[in-house]
Parts: structure tokens; C-alpha cells; sequence
């Protein structure tokens, strides 16, 4: 028997990521070995791995990225085997070294490729005496208008870190500086490096395999340009719109930066294409990337296995890849709010079901029931869709994400369908500035019809009765109560708080997380049956605690109702709403004072705007504190012009959502300035 055969894996990784390689080690008969911080004690990668090994703390630096602690877990585990995964330590060359030191099978590219590609300025240097077409660099000391615009990114990591558009050269010295500190904060690296910043360009990938036996694959390519936060958010396989001629000169380069390196296992090279077409090196990812199952769904193929194969020094099942077939795309599901500066979310997810189905697929770390908290990055599954052509992809995708029934924090499933059905996506016009010009048409009020649906709501929750609205013993009691039908009998309980529950009722809601109020008014009369008040058009058919159907102008509509405390998620077939419902009267307590500044979201303030205390003048839109959540930082900036009266945040600190970090009290005599929109890198 072959002493690199694997037997046991440990994947030092979490999440999605590590649920997905635990489904292939199950298909190959490999014992599986979990790591998990505190935070992650009962997360899915745990409850699905054979084993796992607890890394004492909840931040990332004390968990997911101590190789040590790592490669200790392994061995305590009778590992002989670890998959980083992607993210946390899946680039770094001395964890790799790690632990082909510590006697186990490293099931990635070889430590010299990783540390050839870690640097992108060395990588660059690389790729052009290999041949692969460039971006002439920048240097920032000597740059001038005709260089305008520029991008600057770090030279270590990537996910956006560090990176900034330069279009005036008055901002050219602070964007440095603040790149290299974010770069040096995310990687412990400072080093940023400048090169034109292409308008419009397209990102677009090739996925690579190569074997110890001088075996290199070009997978195909990969659009990833839709993005926000230079981070992807749907991609698809193949790239659309390339001609043939680009599309080898792409597979060509490919290769050529795979052998340069002497690379093995799975890797992508990341390309800029301009409008005019012509492709430039971005950088070489020397990991299994998160969009790998669009590829895997064209070519038919595994490549956890093959990562696996190649790792146990097996060559490739043949010289050349299989022939692809049809079109796959893929969406991230993100746990955050497009609408407000895509601010991450957290708290239970209370509900998460994408339906099945022929070409359809879901890779998630998550089931209904878990949390989704602070200190990892927020994507909640992705959703991936195959079909013959790419326009049948889109459809089957946009439609099962619209069908999903996805139930706590906020998520910008509804900006997936948007995008995937507009036009310009629809039309294969993809760049990199997509967001940029069509996010506030994406995240406007939709043309859904919420007060229907906040209709059915309070005709579920007066058949539910009110002792049984909050929490989820009301899920578990409407799941034995009758349909109320016209004519049939009366349901078991009324709303007590009801005087004359044949008179009109009214029940008020906000909608989530647009804010939007609607009050509904019904009676219930003899019949037993809820039936709307003063709307006309609307016909009850059946109701029961979770499932109402109406006839709404001819045309009958189900909805499917679900209570969690003082939300109710209305789940319908074309659209889906999350409301809160509200008390009669305002609470008076909920009110802040003017000028507060409040966290938007649970996090680590990780600095102040220099000089910043109580009495210090600041100007409307000013940078005031920056809170990192979820691999984001995020700006909070001064609402207006005037004086700090209050300072309650310090770096370090630990604040939930809605903590109060400052007070503003505004001059009424300062000239207003115009408060940009905030910047948030991840």
C-alpha cells in the first residue's frame, strides 16, 4: 500500500468550504476531521465531520489561523492528511511547509509555488518572463494625470483588502497610506503597489489542474465581474462573450503560469479584460477558489477528488480535460443589506430552504436553526445552477433563489434575482462597475405587493390565536391546526384582547429592512373565518396558522406564513417578507438623540480619526470611527457639522448593534457639506 494514500483529512477550515470537502471525502471512504473555534462549537463543518478538534478562542487569529494550533489538531487526531480549504491559512507558504514538516499530506500546490505567487508584484515579475500579458506598473512617486486613473492594491492577500481608485492625484498620498495600513492590518504586510485601472474591464478566470507528471489543465473560464467590494457575488462558467482567439490566449497564459511556478493541484489565474478585449495578469490563486462548483458543473468533474488524487501523487485521469457541457452560474448568498452599504448581518437564521431540483445545487456551512455571528466572513450558501445554455442557467437560478425560503437576518437575495434578470447581465454587458451604476435601481421597493401579504399575516395569526405568537412553540402548535374555510366551523381559539371579535380588528407591521408601515384591518364574523376590511378585490379561500390562500382581482395566491417572537416571514411565490409587528403606540424609549452616532453593526472598533475626543469640531460626512465586522471595516461618519459632545468607543472595544459611539450636536451656522456615500473594503 502507497504510504501517501489519505485515510483520515482534517480541513483547517469552517464553514461551507469545509462541509464541501467533507462530501467528497464521504463519496472516497476518508475520515474526516473538523477544527472549530468557540464561536463555531455547534456550526455544521462540526456536526458533519467524523471528528473534531477544538481551537480555544473565538477571533480568527487565535483559531483558524494558528498553524500550529492547527497542524497540533491534526496529529491529536490521527490525521495524515489536511485541505486548507480557501481563506485563513490556504496561501500560506509556512503552514504548508508546517506541516509536510510534521509528516502529513499537504493537499495543495507546492510551498515554492505558493510563495512565488503570495507576492503580486513578485508574481508579476514572474509572469512576464514567462510570457503572460501584463499591466505595466505604476510607480506612485513619479505618477501623473496621464497615469489617472489607478488602482492600488496590497502585494500580500487579497479579498479587496487594501485596494483603492485613485482618479485625483491630490488623494494619491492618503490612499496610500491608508491601503498599506489596511493591507499591513489584513496580512501583516504593508506593501501596496499602483497600475492603470482599467474602466469597464471584466474579470475573467481559468481554473487550472496540473499532476506531478507534467500534466496542466485549463478548465475553461469563469465571469466573476459582477462584484461589490472588488468581492464576487455571481459568477459563471463559461465566460460569455469571448471569441475564440481570447479565449486560447487565456487557456494558453494559463498554463504558461502553472509551469512557470511547477505548479500541482488546483489553482486559478485571474484576468482583467478590457473592453477592447485584451487580457492582463491579475494574480494566481494557489487554492481551490469559492466558485469552483460552476466549473465542476461544466466539465462534470470533482475537484476536491482530483485536489485528493493529485496530492497522493496519482496523475491526472488523462492528458487532456473532458469536453465541457452547457452553462453554469452560480450566486453568493450574503448575510447583509445591499441597500444600506451592504452592512453584514447577524443573528439566528431561522429558516433556510432552496428547493431541489434538476441542475440545481446548494454548498452552505449553515442550516435553519444556526447563528450567524461577528467574526466570519457573512456568505451564507451559494446557490449554483447548470443548464444547456446560459440563458436557461439564469432562469433556473433567479427562480430557485426567488423560491428559497430564507428567514432571519437580512440577505441580498432579492439583489441576486434583480441582477441575474437584468437587463445588461441578461445581455452578457458584465463589468466590473455593474454595482456602481445599478445598485440603487436593484435595492428600490420592488413591485411586490407587501400589504397583501401583510394581510395574510394577520389573517394566520388570528386563526393562531394570540397566547401562541411568540417563539416556536406557535410553529409547532399550527403544525396540527385546521383550515378555517367560508361556512366551515370556528377555530379552536380567538384572539382573547378581541372585545367583539366580529367588529374590525386592525393589526399594524413594518416591513423589513425597509421600514415601510402597513396597518390591516379584518373582522372575523359567525363563520369563524378572518375576511379582510375595506379591501375590496380580495376573497379569503382558506387560512390556517402557516398557510393562507386568497383570491386577490380573479387571481388565487398562497402564501406561506411563519412566526418567530414579533417577526412573521411571509413566504410567497414571487416574492418573500420579513415584518415586525408593532405595538399600538410608539415607544417613546426607543428614540436617540440627535447627532447619535450608533453602531450599525456588531464589531471591533479598530481606530478613531486622529485627535478625536469630546470638544473637538468635526465636519457633516467627516471619517469619525472605524468599526471592523465580518472581514469589512466600515467608516461611521459625522451626520453633520459641529462639536463631539460625546465619545463613548476606543480601539478595541467590543460593541453590539446599536451600541452609541458618539454624539454629534450640529452647528446650526456651519455651511452643510455633503456627506459622501461610505467607503467599506473587505
Amino acid at each position: 500500500m502507497r504510504s501517501d494514500v489519505i485515510h483520515t483529512l482534517l480541513v483547517a477550515n469552517r464553514g461551507e468550504i469545509a462541509c464541501r470537502i467533507f462530501r467528497t471525502c464521504r463519496d472516497l471512504g476518508i475520515t474526516t476531521v473538523a477544527v472549530y473555534s468557540d464561536a463555531d462549537a455547534d456550526a455544521l463543518h462540526v456536526r458533519e465531520a467524523d471528528l473534531a478538534v477544538r481551537l480555544p478562542g473565538a477571533a480568527p487569529a487565535d483559531t483558524y489561523l494558528r498553524g500550529d494550533l492547527v497542524v497540533a489538531a491534526a496529529r491529536a487526531a490521527g490525521a495524515d492528511a489536511v485541505h486548507p480549504g480557501y481563506g485563513f491559512l490556504s496561501e500560506n507558504a509556512a503552514f504548508a511547509a508546517a506541516v509536510q514538516d510534521a509528516g502529513l499530506v499537504w493537499v495543495g500546490p507546492p510551498v515554492k509555488a505558493i510563495e512565488l505567487m503570495a507576492s503580486k508584484t513578485r508574481a508579476k515579475e514572474l509572469m512576464a518572463g514567462a510570457g503572460v500579458p501584463l499591466l505595466a506598473p505604476v510607480d506612485p512617486a513619479t505618477a501623473g494625470p496621464d497615469d489617472l486613473p489607478l488602482l492600488l492594491k496590497a502585494a500580500a492577500g487579497g479579498g479587496g483588502r487594501g485596494m483603492r481608485i485613485v482618479r485625483e492625484l491630490d488623494a494619491l498620498s492618503d490612499e496610500l497610506l491608508a491601503a498599506a495600513a489596511e493591507a499591513a492590518s489584513a496580512f501583516g504586510d504593508g506593501e501596496v503597489f499602483a497600475e492603470p485601472y482599467v474602466e469597464r474591464g471584466r474579470h475573467v478566470e481559468v481554473q487550472v489542474m496540473a499532476d506531478a507528471h507534467d500534466t496542466v489543465w485549463a478548465l475553461g473560464t469563469r465571469d466573476c465581474s459582477l462584484q461589490r467590494r472588488h468581492q464576487k457575488v455571481i459568477e459563471e462558467a463559461p465566460a460569455p462573450g469571448l471569441d475564440e482567439a481570447l479565449r486560447t490566449r487565456l487557456h494558453e497564459a494559463a498554463v504558461a503560469a502553472a509551469r512557470a511556478v511547477g505548479y500541482r493541484g488546483a489553482g486559478t489565474v485571474e484576468f482583467l479584460v478590457s473592453a477592447e478585449g485584451r487580457p492582463y495578469f491579475l494574480e494566481m490563486n494557489t487554492r481551490l477558489q469559492v466558485e469552483h462548483p460552476v466549473t465542476e458543473a461544466v466539465f462534470g468533474l470533482d475537484l476536491v477528488a482530483l485536489q485528493l488524487r493529485v496530492a497522493e501523487g496519482e496523475p491526472l485521469p488523462s492528458p487532456e480535460p473532458p469536453q465541457p457541457s452547457g452553462h453554469a452560474v452560480e450566486a453568493r448568498l450574503y448575510a447583509e443589506d445591499p441597500a444600506r452599504d451592504w452592512q453584514p448581518q447577524t443573528g439566528a437564521l431561522l429558516t433556510l430552504e432552496v428547493p431541489e431540483g434538476p441542475g440545481l445545487r446548494l454548498d452552505t456551512g449553515y442550516t435553519g436553526g444556526d447563528t450567524i455571528g461577528v467574526h466570519y466572513d457573512p456568505m451564507i450558501a451559494k446557490v449554483i445552477a447548470h443548464a444547456p445554455t446560459r440563458t436557461e442557467a439564469v432562469r433556473l437560478l433567479a427562480r430557485a433563489l426567488e423560491r428559497s425560503r430564507i428567514h432571519g437576518p437580512v440577505t441580498n437575495r432579492d439583489l441576486l434575482v434583480r441582477s441575474l434578470r437584468h437587463p445588461d447581465f441578461a445581455a452578457a454587458r458584465l463589468d466590473t462597475g455593474f454595482y456602481d451604476r445599478h445598485l440603487a435601481d436593484l435595492t428600490a421597493p420592488g413591485a411586490g405587493d407587501p400589504a397583501t401579504a401583510a394581510l395574510a399575516a394577520t389573517l394566520a395569526e388570528a386563526v393562531r390565536g394570540p397566547e401562541a405568537v411568540r417563539g416556536p412553540e406557535a410553529v409547532r402548535g399550527a403544525e396540527t391546526a385546521r383550515p378555517t374555510r367560508p361556512g366551515g366551523p370556528a377555530p379552536a381559539r380567538f384572539g382573547a384582547w378581541r372585545n367583539v371579535p366580529s367588529q374590525p380588528q386592525r393589526k399594524r407591521y413594518r416591513s423589513e429592512p425597509d421600514g415601510t408601515e402597513h396597518e390591516v384591518a379584518y373582522r372575523t364574523p359567525r363563520t369563524g373565518t378572518p375576511e379582510p376590511y375595506e379591501t375590496p378585490g380580495t376573497r379569503v379561500l382558506t387560512v390556517t396558522p402557516d398557510r393562507v390562500t386568497l383570491e386577490v382581482d380573479g387571481v388565487t395566491r398562497h402564501f406561506a406564513i411563519t412566526a418567530h417572537a414579533d417577526r412573521v416571514h411571509v413566504d410567497a411565490a414571487d416574492a418573500s417578507y420579513t415584518f415586525t409587528a408593532l405595538p399600538r403606540f410608539t415607544d417613546p424609549a426607543t428614540h436617540t438623540a440627535p447627532g447619535s452616532l450608533l453602531a450599525p453593526m456588531p464589531g471591533t472598533v479598530v481606530r478613531l480619526a486622529e485627535g478625536l475626543a469630546a470638544g473637538v469640531t468635526v465636519e457633516a460626512g467627516q471619517p469619525l470611527i472605524w468599526l471592523e465586522a465580518m472581514k469589512m471595516e466600515h467608516r461611521i461618519l459625522a451626520p453633520a457639522s459641529g462639536t463631539l459632545t460625546a465619545l463613548h468607543a476606543a480601539p478595541g472595544h467590543q460593541v453590539e448593534v446599536g451600541a452609541l459611539l458618539a454624539v454629534v450636536e450640529e452647528d446650526p451656522a456651519a455651511t452643510p457639506v455633503p456627506v459622501p456615500v461610505p467607503e467599506e473594503t473587505a
